[in-house]
């Protein structure tokens, strides 16, 4: 049986050519994880930009008008009638960490256009998630309103948060509703939309 004879020119050559293998998968790895590290350094730079954008475009609509913003001055409801009033309303009660009202006020408003085969499942996660005594966003009602909700919530109609909600409503009208009026987030957005009509 004829042996394998390499010339020692050959097995040079041979491991010369498997270095250079070895080196380009060294290399293409290094490339992969350069790859990688850039990808993550972009997005970790960019994260912030697109997320400010996502709330400037939901908070404050880019049709937003001066006339808009003034009307939610007349009141509570006109200020609840805007989609982006609502937005900018839920960011003014996040800074005095009390957003669960108005998070309460849209589910209710959400829960009475539920269809009546779905109302049990939303009326109970209504129910855990503000109105139970150790809810993780408990609205501000007393002992009496809270049992009484509890029970219109155990065999749900359309009308079952009605009471709480309207508690909640008067709350953020006579309370968070004048201190926004007077906030910086408030003021500096009309004066903004304001100096823009004038230009």
């Amino acid at each position: 049986m004829p042996g394998l004879f390499f010339s020692h020119n050959n097995m040079t050559e041979l491991n010369g050519k498997e270095d250079c293998k070895l080196a380009e998968g060294k290399i293409h790895k290094k490339k992969q994880k350069a790859f990688g590290a850039d990808l993550k350094n972009y997005l970790k730079c960019m994260v912030p930009h697109l997320e400010s954008g996502i709330k400037s475009s939901t908070s404050r609509n880019v049709m937003l008008s001066a006339e808009e913003v003034t009307q939610w001055s007349q009141s509570l409801e006109k200020l609840l009638a805007s989609q982006s009033g609502q937005g900018v309303f839920r960011e003014f009660l996040k800074s005095e960490f009390s957003e669960e009202n108005i998070e309460f006020w849209l589910a209710c408003e959400d829960y009475k256009k539920t269809k009546a085969d779905h109302l049990h499942g939303k009326a109970e996660r209504i129910y855990e998630e503000f109105v139970q005594s150790d809810a993780i966003k408990q609205i501000n009602i007393d002992h009496q309103m809270r049992e009484a909700t509890a029970k219109r919530a155990q065999d749900p109609t359309h009308t079952s948060f009605d009471e709480a909600q309207r508690t909640v409503y008067i709350l953020m009208e006579r309370d968070s509703y004048p201190r926004f009026l007077k906030s910086k987030t408030y003021l500096n957005l009309l004066n903004q939309l304001q100096t823009n009509n004038a230009k």
